[in-house]
């Protein structure tokens, strides 16, 4: 990943409410498949600090 990252501690649970929040940990799984986070244990993900709106958008709905 590139640029400044940010450490980010999800929920503990998703609502499933929609769209989902941006801590919800179904968001954080999808980017990082989509190579925009990466795990660093269970709950805490680092995240690109530049992640498109599109790919944020996307990984909400």
């Amino acid at each position: 990943m590139g640029g400044f990252e940010r450490e980010v501690k999800v929920k503990k649970r998703c609502c499933t409410s929609r769209p989902r929040c941006k801590r919800c940990p179904v968001v954080m799984k999808r980017l990082s498949a989509a190579g925009l986070a990466e795990r660093q244990s269970k709950r805490r993900f680092l995240v690109s600090e530049k992640i498109p709106k599109r790919h944020l958008k996307e990984a909400r709905h």
